[in-house]
């Protein structure tokens, strides 16, 4: 059978197809290879290498304010850059898939420096250790990242294509997250048992110890390096750069401001507002529980091997709800869809709270699956509409103040993510450590009684997510489909107007100089 012809758009380059899309999959898979371990950064230390809860908590705080700082600081650095880079394998790459080629290498190893099996090391080793391995980790992890990201705007400049992309972009991170999500606790949890052959159970709990295999951690990661650098390539070699690499920025141009004006500017915004405190909800439920979820199952279910394929099924619902979201949102509208869904979370939630009190601990592991379940159902029609309902309160800036400022909007929310990714980890933490929690014990030795105390850690911060989500779209966004309708009639009449005059006025320019 004769090979189809490749096609040719007008500029003479490769016409957008199925291999663009494919290659930019491919990107954040190769990127969620690495971003993915960042959950199990703190299982590790605290439970592997028994790191002190206060200690680990501020560490992590300081690794925060330095993954806050270096996206921007990287993206200048690539918008400066003017070079035209070649390679031998590639030919022509350009700066953009320069930078992801030598972030991709970089992460070859830099996602296994931060879990170097030392526990024996002295305090103060293991502090170092974990500040310059996260440091050179989350440094190569932006070198490639924010590039992949800004090369959206290269591969078309077709707004439909674009967001072709953006949906295989998702694609890519899905699978990329499902993949460690499963395998990686069934590979670096062991059961223990007796010499002769029987579960050791801790006699405390009752159920049967799991310990945490550091040095295969720090293997795994090193595979998972490999795997994401494979993507990469892929990626780089399959990938056609189709508009000039100066036009578009890696960095954030951002003019300067006035901080306390633009904070009160932004407390104005009540759209705005209610998008970044439901996403402050959720972070808070999915990441900040991350750590506490694994003690649980370790502690309380002895399923801690398992804990991924139980969260991978108590989220499933969402990705398969999400083809559905855009018809929902067309006829219900964007915040009549979030509001029933984050309903839906609340309820997962309060059902959630109800299996620690059970005393059957099977029964209670199926009644949190089935709170999980609704959970993930609910946050996940928040999930799909986001972005754009941030879209909309930017346009909401323009249509009730007169102007739009990006720049300050999606800043401010960035900022506010940022800080409950960040600060949420590490109050959960000392919250762990007033539950009971000792570090020297391992998985294996914590009581009966800090074990149930992880269930009630767990349920209560996905209730507490639920909650902030449903108060940030349901009393604070104010944009309903009736409202956003009025809005972007208005703005579009506003604009027309502008259009119209700005032609005029191009008229008389043209007969004056005549």
């Amino acid at each position: 059978m004769a090979k189809k012809p490749i096609q040719y758009d007008e500029n003479g380059y490769r016409k957008f197809g199925i291999r663009d899309k494919l290659a930019y999959a491919a990107g954040d898979f190769g990127c969620n290879m690495s971003f993915a371990l960042k959950g199990t950064v703190q299982t590790f230390w605290l439970v592997y290498m028994m790191m002190e809860t206060g200690l680990l908590s501020a560490l992590l705080l300081v690794v925060q304010i330095w993954d806050a700082i270096n996206d921007p600081i990287i993206g200048a650095l690539i918008d400066k850059d003017k070079g035209n880079y070649k390679n031998k394998f590639f030919g022509s790459l350009g700066k953009f898939k320069t930078y992801i080629f030598i972030g991709a290498c970089g992460l070859l190893v830099a996602g296994a420096l931060v879990f170097i099996p030392v526990p024996n090391a002295d305090v103060w080793l293991k502090a170092v250790l974990f500040i310059l391995g996260y440091v050179v980790w989350d440094a190569c992890y932006t070198v490639a990242n924010v590039p992949y990201g800004s090369m959206l705007s290269l591969i078309t400049e077709d707004a439909g294509e674009r967001a072709q992309l953006s949906t295989w972009r998702s694609v890519g991170s899905m699978v990329g997250n499902i993949f460690p999500m499963v395998l990686l606790p069934m590979l670096i949890w062991k059961k223990e048992v007796n010499p002769d052959g029987t579960p050791m159970l801790n006699p405390e709990t009752g159920v049967q110890v799991e310990t945490l295999l550091g040095e295969r951690v720090f293997w795994v990661a090193l595979i998972m390096g490999v795997l994401g650098f494979v993507a990469f390539l892929f990626m780089i070699k399959t990938t056609t750069i189709r508009v000039d690499e100066n036009t578009v920025k890696a960095g954030e141009d951002v003019p300067r401001f006035n901080v306390i004006k633009a904070f009160g500017n932004f407390m104005k915004n009540r759209p705005a507002v209610g998008c970044t405190i439901s996403a402050m909800g959720m972070f808070l439920g999915m990441q900040s529980a991350t750590t506490a979820n694994t003690i649980m199952f370790a502690t309380y279910f002895g399923l801690a091997s398992l804990s991924g394929v139980v969260t991978l099924i108590g989220f499933l619902p969402m990705f398969l709800f999400m083809p559905f979201i855009k018809k929902l949102v067309n006829k219900y509208g964007k915040k009549e869809c979030s509001v029933v869904g984050t309903m839906v979370s609340l309820v997962g939630g309060v059902i959630m709270m109800i299996f620690p009190i059970i005393a059957n601990k099977t029964i209670g592991l199926v009644i949190y699956m089935i709170g999980l379940i609704l959970f993930g159902i609910g946050m996940g029609v928040y999930t799909c509409v986001s972005w754009a309902m941030m879209g909309d309160a930017i346009d909401y800036n323009e249509w009730k103040f007169g102007t739009r400022e990006e720049g300050t909007v999606y800043s401010l929310h960035s900022f506010f993510r940022k800080l409950a990714q960040g600060v949420g980890p590490s109050i959960v933490l000392l919250i762990m450590g007033a539950l009971g929690y000792i570090e020297e014990l391992g998985t294996a030795g914590q009581s009966a009684a800090t074990s149930h105390n992880m269930c009630w850690l767990v349920s209560g911060l996905y209730l507490f997510s639920a909650v902030m989500q449903f108060i940030g779209v349901a009393f604070i966004y104010n944009l309903d489909k009736k409202t956003l309708d009025k809005m972007n009639n208005d703005l579009a009449a506003k604009h027309a107007e502008t259009d119209a005059q700005a032609e005029v006025v191009a008229e008389e320019v043209v007969v004056d100089a005549e």
